[in-house]
């Protein structure tokens, strides 16, 4: 039974059990997984805020 699951997993491809941990110490980590959320949450507020107020007036 095992071997038969251990058959169909393909070689070459990539699966889920091979992906690694986030490494921040990586710059393009660090700004993909955390500066940039941060940067579109900043500007969704301000959105929001401006939106807010062109419909007060």
């Amino acid at each position: 039974m095992i071997n038969t699951l251990l058959l169909q997993i393909p070689t070459n491809a990539p699966n889920p059990g091979d992906s690694g941990t986030v490494d921040l110490t990586k710059p393009f980590d660090l700004i993909v997984f955390i500066i940039l959320p941060i940067i579109i949450v900043i500007l969704y507020f301000i959105w929001k805020r401006n939106k807010k107020r062109d419909g007060d007036t």
